[in-house]
């Protein structure tokens, strides 16, 4: 509102700057904690006010070497009381997520030096036991990773780097496997016999709690606290019996790569220990901070994004300057042509003025994507908006995806207004066939390869496969609210009058003159995505490593301003090819301005294809099958948003320059 406002000159930078530190502020540091805070105290101290149970929750497990996420019992863990789970979101279910209490039994400030969750037996020749074991090691010899929560927060492993920095991540493997070269156990030198796996069946948790203010807390002093931090430390341990548990063991579980022997048994002990730690120091509303600041994330240089930030909105300030400055002389000379001699003279975008608005080919397949990218493009700004406040932070867990959908659902209003705008533009007469395709191609494509993905995710019986009661809802979703909405719009569309052109059409098509190579569709179309791919691709990296590799993304702030910069660099290549393409006396600019900028998506999907060789170790078919399925929906819906970015400013700048000229 400041810059509308009309600043002098000299501070337009300052605020510019201004807005742009806050941004970045809001990006790095700025988040809501989740739920409200929540009071422990002793058994012998519980009150209304506060509980002395501490739950540990046990999520999916997953793996950067595989897609493939299971659930904790998959691989024969010791249980909790499922029934005691807590209700997922849309979100979460979408995603995967499965969250079920426990075996831990932890009571605030009770410490525990060696405890028993369960035992686990395997017996040789028995067939339910050899795949048992073998599940445990093909999970072990994968890296899977345990996610832990504990009062809303993640169970963090916490280990030094070699720059002498600690790295908390918020999983732990649940095992290594010493391979044949010496590699896969970098934990401890205990662990050393080649081809033998170690299941870490020993946690020591380390529950840190802050009792500072506990007169405004309302409970009693000394007892009392709130959960700010909970570190595990994972071990593998030989116990031999149970009655006489030594959790100080230095010899570890080594379980050969053969399977056992007709008779041979394998007992699995799994223990755990808790220690409390007092530290008044760390705020309940900070406890996030020490995750966060050692995500990678934060180690990248911030002086090289910003720098190359820079340069994009600098070299978009140049091209709508001479975009400008070009123009301005065009349309004063232009108007300045009164005698019939000069009008002969006419040369370059005015000559094809009563071409410029003839109706494209497949106009309809047309403003059925444009329906469809302006419900993205909504979708993620409403999005990206919550997420600058707080509302969609790591500590909400689904809430991203489930805010996302809930209104790519409602948006179905705009789509279908839009879609009929654009279509009756074009002449078009068959209205039901532009709302149903609407309502039902964009919407199909990415539900289908959804259906898809999900088919293998049941087959390979992973806990990442959507129930088909949430498949049913989403339906019900699709048909029972976007459907409807979508009929709403397009009938207000359609009740319009027709978009008036500011030109009018000839009846006879002009021949379109030879173009240069420069000025032909698919070297511009192809010159169109490098510009706004060039200001996403360092952001891009993380959030693919957020989607792939279990790193948490929390600087929507930043994502909010490159995603504006996305916007502006979309529009501005586009307008000013199309420019260049008018010119050169070639008025076919409906498809191409959306493609333009469209084709920005082909970059994405080269990068991803980048990331899937360079950065993860998949090896496996169907972890392959459901990246390249899961990048095709986001490449795909990054395309209609892109091409509706692009269209709509080009459409605005045609009707904008033919407007202010005087045409016979």
């Amino acid at each position: 509102m400041i810059l509308h406002s009309g600043p002098p000159r000299g501070l337009r930078p300052l605020l510019l700057l201004l807005l742009l530190h806050t941004l970045l502020t809001l990006g790095g540091a700025f988040y809501l904690p989740g739920l409200a805070p929540v009071n422990f105290c002793k058994t012998t101290d519980t009150s209304s006010t506060c509980k002395s149970d501490v739950i540990l929750y046990v999520n999916r497990l997953n793996t950067e070497e595989s897609v493939i996420p299971y659930e904790y019992h998959h691989f024969d863990f010791c249980l909790g009381e499922e029934k005691n789970s807590p209700v997922e979101n849309l979100g979460q279910v979408v995603f995967g997520e499965r969250i079920r209490p426990g075996p831990y039994k932890i009571q605030f400030l009770e410490n525990q030096a060696c405890a028993l969750a369960c035992t686990k037996e395997y017996k040789g020749g028995d067939p339910i036991s050899n795949r048992r074991m073998m599940v445990l090691k093909k999970g072990i010899s994968l890296n899977y990773q345990h996610h832990w929560i504990v009062d809303n927060m993640p169970v963090t492993w916490c280990y030094p780097l070699e720059n002498g920095k600690q790295y908390c991540g918020t999983g732990f493997p649940m095992g290594c496997l010493v391979r044949t070269d010496g590699e896969g156990c970098p934990i401890n030198s205990i662990y050393n016999q080649p081809m033998h796996y170690y299941p870490f069946n020993h946690v020591d948790l380390e529950i840190t709690y802050h009792s500072g203010q506990l007169e405004d807390w309302g409970i009693g002093f000394g007892n009392s606290g709130r959960i700010i931090s909970v570190k595990v430390t994972p071990k593998s341990i030989k116990h031999t019996d149970p009655k006489s548990l030594n959790c100080l063991s230095a010899e570890p579980l080594a379980i050969s790569e053969t399977s056992l022997k007709t008779g041979e048994q394998l007992n699995i002990f799994y223990t755990y220990s808790v220690k409390f730690v007092k530290n008044d120091a760390i705020k309940w509303s900070s406890r996030w901070d020490y995750i966060l600041e050692s995500m990678p994330h934060t180690n990248i240089q911030w002086f090289s994004i910003l720098n190359s930030l820079v340069i994009v909105l600098f070299l978009s300030g140049m091209v709508a300057m001479i975009m400008l400055r070009t123009l301005h002389k065009d349309i004063a000379r232009y108007n300045q042509m009164d005698s019939g001699e000069d009008a002969q003279e006419e040369f370059g975008w005015k000559l094809v003025h009563g071409d410029v608005f003839r109706p494209p080919r497949k106009g309809m397949l047309l403003s059925v994507f444009l329906g469809s990218g302006i419900q993205v493009l909504v979708m993620s700004m409403i999005t990206l908006a919550f997420a600058c406040l707080g509302f969609l932070s790591p500590a909400n867990r689904g809430a991203l995806m489930t805010c996302s959908m809930v209104l790519f659902v409602s948006l179905g209003t705009p789509a279908g207004y839009v879609s009929a705008r654009i279509y009756k533009s074009f002449g078009g007469l068959k209205w039901k066939s532009n709302v149903i395709l609407t309502s039902i191609v964009c919407p199909g494509v990415v539900f289908s390869l959804f259906f898809v993905m999900n088919l293998v995710l049941w087959f390979e019986n992973s806990s990442g496969a959507v129930p088909f009661s949430t498949l049913v809802a989403l339906l019900a979703l699709w048909f029972g609210v976007s459907v409807p909405l979508t009929f709403v719009g397009a009938y207000f569309g359609f009740r319009k009058r027709a978009l008036e052109h500011p030109v009018r059409t000839n009846q006879i098509p002009r021949q379109i003159p030879d173009q240069s190579i420069y000025t032909q569709p698919i070297p511009g179309i192809v010159m169109g995505g490098v510009l706004p791919f060039g200001c996403i691709f360092i952001q891009l990296f993380f959030i693919l490593s957020s989607l792939w590799s279990s790193q948490m993304y929390y600087m929507f702030g930043f994502l909010f301003l490159v995603f504006l910069i996305l916007v502006i660099t979309c529009s501005e290549t586009t307008i000013l090819l199309c420019y260049f393409h008018l010119c050169a006396e070639d008025y076919h600019w409906w498809w191409r301005s959306f493609l333009t900028s469209g084709f920005t998506a082909v970059y994405l999907f080269i990068y991803c294809c980048h990331y899937f060789i360079t950065k993860l170790s998949i090896k496996d078919s169907a972890s392959t099958f459901l990246y390249f399925g899961y990048t095709a929906i986001m490449v795909f819906l990054f395309f209609l948003l892109t091409g509706t970015i692009g269209f709509f400013a080009c459409f605005w700048f045609i009707r904008k320059i033919y407007s202010v000229v005087k045409v016979d």
